[in-house]
């Protein structure tokens, strides 16, 4: 094993209108948001040379960004159409597209699914000026086998998965199993699943050094008979060690420049950082796998089951909730066809049911719950009225 290669990744979400909010509640939060996000591309600048991360934004965080009225709001903190162009930075930066409004996946409609992941498509072609983007983080790391045949149709070449829910179909180690892109497929589609490292993850999100991280990767893949990739993702703009703007106190002034440093003088144990896609297109995958359902760690549970957004009466009731009115939704829009008005009432309806689908609405118990009734309320009073207006048209 002559070198290792390291896929650092980073999510970035904020709900909609949740910045906003802050700003006016708790200016500094929102500060402290928006100088971690500024942080990213000045962090990369320095380190073109040896510096490479992968970025999913929500669509909900680019739409925010991009908002002229927010921009103006918040010049004197962060230029946000700087932040944009910033981010376009190929060199050092790979962004994976993702759900629009982070919803997890697997716990909505499957025509819901088609609707978030294209929404995104659409704004992320247009803010970043790209026809194609290769990786997809699923929000929350929520997967399921059967997300497969959405992401190939929307031309995903690859997905990052949580190691604990990937199980071997080809027979290989431990190190095959959590440091190799593997192959999984449903029906006749297929992707390629890039493993994320759960343990490494943890350290990545709750602070580390260095010279700590580069010793514990070089021993993980110490019996590794292939180039290894090894997959690191966590958020990107939540927890003090991401947003503590003291230098030398996070993430990137702290572990992420004496890491690009010491790769620059030859003296990280052979780890470079690297784009997922780039490694791909060396080495390519290596065996089969299956994927169980479920999603990443968070504070409370370990993921398996979906637990942290399921766990009350309250969550399953207004998943149901979303699955019925979507479920009318979809209908209506096979009935509505040449009338302008109706149509227009639909998509009203159409953005508010994904709107309640995303994942902060049922990650905080049943604290945020009634956020996604209210757009689900909304969703059902343009519904009708588009309905009424078809039948009168």
């Amino acid at each position: 094993m002559d070198s290792i290669d390291l896929g650092l990744v980073l999510n970035l979400h904020q709900p909609a209108s949740n910045l906003e909010e802050l700003l006016d509640s708790r200016e500094w939060e929102a500060r402290e948001i928006l100088w971690a996000l500024d942080r990213i591309p000045r962090s990369l600048w320095e380190y073109e040379d040896v510096g490479r991360m992968h970025l999913s934004l929500s669509g909900t965080l680019l739409e925010t960004l991009a908002d002229p009225r927010f921009q103006q709001r918040v010049y004197g903190t962060v230029d946000c159409g700087s932040l944009l162009w910033h981010l376009q930075n190929t060199r050092a930066i790979e962004v994976l597209g993702t759900g629009y409004y982070h919803p997890v996946l697997p716990l909505i409609p499957p025509a819901d699914r088609d609707e978030q992941i294209g929404r995104w498509l659409g704004l992320g072609r247009h803010l970043f000026w790209r026809d194609r983007f290769r990786g997809f983080w699923p929000p929350e790391l929520g997967f399921c086998m059967e997300v497969i045949p959405q992401l190939a149709r929307c031309g995903y070449d690859w997905v990052i998965v949580d190691s604990e829910h990937v199980q071997p179909v080809t027979p290989m180690s431990w190190q095959e199993l959590r440091y190799r892109p593997h192959r999984a497929r449903i029906g006749d589609a297929e992707i390629v699943v890039v493993v994320r490292d759960r343990d490494l993850s943890n350290a990545q999100e709750s602070g580390m050094e260095a010279g700590w991280f580069i010793d514990e990767v070089r021993a993980r893949t110490q019996h590794c008979e292939f180039p290894p990739l090894v997959t690191t993702a966590t958020d990107g703009d939540n927890g003090g060690w991401f947003r503590n703007t003291t230098h030398g106190s996070n993430f990137w002034s702290s572990f992420y420049s004496e890491l690009a440093e010491r790769v620059r003088v030859g003296q990280a144990g052979g780890i470079r950082p690297t784009f997922i896609s780039d490694y791909l297109d060396r080495h390519g995958p290596h065996g089969r796998v299956t994927i169980e359902p479920g999603a990443w760690n968070t504070g409370d549970h370990h993921g398996a089951g979906f637990v942290q957004w399921t766990g009350s009466g309250a969550q399953r009731d207004a998943l149901a909730r979303i699955e019925h009115i979507s479920a009318a939704m979809h209908a209506a829009g096979n009935t509505i066809d040449g009338n302008t008005s109706a149509a227009e009432r639909l998509e009203q309806a159409r953005w508010r049911v994904l709107r309640a689908q995303t994942s902060c609405n049922f990650y905080w118990g049943e604290a945020w719950v009634p956020r996604c009734h209210d757009d689900l309320d909304q969703a059902a009073e343009h519904l009708d009225q588009a309905l009424l207006g078809a039948s009168h048209g």
